[in-house]
């Protein structure tokens, strides 16, 4: 419900707040490459996967005293209990559209319902505030559907509809690749690991043959896909050793997905990775405010696993050397400039690979929120704006419980009592999602005044999950 101030003595004019609406829409960034996922079960998974990751982005909003979040799977009570412990008491109404397809800006102008609960939140200044991971083409749409209903609509983290292409162009490996040839001569230290783009499996599988045969490994990406999907990472011993035979066993694995055959594809050299800088893959996040200033949030040590899955992050000031991380913020400011001069607004992340030859690589950007942004944003709310060096910060979007165990929250909160963040040390786990539970899986961020505290506390919470 909205809340009316009452008039004063003084005046009897009554003051109102815009509304902030957050929609979580992680599938519609990426909806192209999940609808030419060819099996049917992978795709719904992946739906299904990017849904009950909507708790965690509770955790990035958690600074806003009043809002409504629209998530594409219910959360439960107990959860949200949770989230209130931990960040205080937050008025937050969550509101689901009767219908979860993946698309959920569609499903909500399909819901007649939850679009009066947008108007209703409106109120008599007919105005809303409406951010989302993405500014997905649903989104956008979305926005168009409220405006014509007569609302006002403003939205802080996205570009205006004429720029909105900066999105999934920049957000796509071609667009970062080409981003990077055009502005090699001016900013040197903007490097990709060397490669090209094609548009056809037949000529992927060759030159991607040509080069493994050659170089002993190669990287073939699709132009955006997901967490480490859509992307192959062929090391030595992989693939045969002999031309044809190599060439084939390429063409049947690109056969398998057709968002091989819909999307451009990028070839490139496989990285000899360097984990002694930055665990190998070292990332920073900015926000391009809408006036077009570039704000630089952290940076981060990304924690990948050997098939290139992003599973989280560790963020402190020491997990990269200070001329490293002078240089990833130098070009993510660069790679900000020309973003925000085409119009870009919002979150955008830059992910680095650090090579055994001492050079730092680009390998992608994501134009959009992340899987580190809640994570930063509860730093900032737990720990504070000098959270980069007041606390050693890790995090785990994708961690695997015991074989088998799909536990409830309570079950989890209870096990973890000894090692929950506790607000007096500013140390301890804080829960990122239940939903994931039902899959197996458990979302979390862990606090500690400096790496060892954090690593031992980790260690601790793994050993009492065995509880299970």
């Amino acid at each position: 419900m909205d809340q009316q101030e009452e008039p004063s003595c003084t005046t009897a004019i009554v003051k109102r707040h815009e509304k902030v609406v957050y929609i979580f829409n992680l599938s519609e960034d990426v909806w192209p490459f999940i609808k030419a996922m060819s099996d049917p079960h992978e795709r719904q998974f992946e739906i299904d996967w990017n849904a009950n990751l909507a708790e965690r982005d509770l955790l990035s909003i958690a600074e806003e005293n009043e809002a409504i979040f629209i998530s594409p799977h219910p959360i439960k009570d107990s959860f949200l209990s949770y989230y209130q412990q931990v960040f205080g008491t937050k008025h937050i109404q969550i509101l689901v559209p009767k219908t979860h397809t993946g698309e959920i800006c569609e499903d909500i102008i399909n819901d007649n319902d939850l679009v009066e609960e947008l108007i209703k939140a409106a109120n008599s200044v007919k105005k809303l505030t409406l951010i989302s991971y993405s500014t997905s083409p649903q989104f956008l749409h979305l926005v168009s559907k409220l405006q014509k209903k007569g609302i006002t609509v403003y939205t802080p983290e996205s570009p205006e509809v004429p720029s909105a292409w900066t999105v999934n162009f920049y957000g796509s490996k071609s667009g970062i690749r080409q981003l990077a040839q055009k502005s090699g001569a001016i900013e040197p230290d903007f490097k990709i690991a060397d490669g090209l783009i094609c548009s056809s499996i037949y000529d992927a599988a060759m030159i991607a043959a040509h080069k493994y045969i050659k170089e002993g490994g190669v990287v073939i990406k699709t132009n955006k896909g997901h967490s480490g999907a859509g992307v192959l990472l062929l090391r030595p011993g992989d693939l045969p050793n002999e031309y044809d035979a190599c060439e084939k066993a390429i063409h049947t694995m690109l056969k398998k997905d057709k968002y091989w055959e819909e999307f451009p594809i990028v070839i490139e050299d496989l990285l000899n990775v360097n984990p002694a800088v930055g665990g190998g893959f070292p990332d920073v996040e900015f926000k391009i405010q809408k006036s077009g200033k570039i704000e630089l949030l952290y940076y981060c040590a990304m924690r990948v696993d050997r098939s290139g899955i992003y599973k989280g992050q560790e963020m402190h000031e020491s997990v990269l050397p200070e001329r490293l991380a002078a240089r990833i913020v130098d070009t993510g400011f660069f790679i900000g400039e020309q973003y925000a001069a085409a119009g870009y607004r919002g979150y955008f992340d830059v992910d680095f690979v650090a090579a055994k030859n001492g050079e730092i690589y680009v390998t992608e950007s994501n134009a959009r929120r992340t899987g580190g942004t809640h994570v930063y944003k509860t730093a900032m709310n737990l720990i504070g704006k000098e959270f980069m060096t007041d606390s050693y910060t890790l995090s785990n979007n994708d961690y695997s419980l015991p074989k088998g165990k799909k536990p409830s929250l309570e079950e989890v909160i209870q096990v973890l009592t000894p090692v929950l963040f506790d607000k007096k040390t500013k140390e301890g786990v804080v829960l990122a999602s239940s939903n994931l539970l039902e899959q197996g899986k458990f979302a979390y961020i862990i606090f500690g005044k400096n790496e060892k505290r954090s690593l031992e506390i980790e260690a601790e919470m793994e050993k009492l999950l065995l509880k299970l």
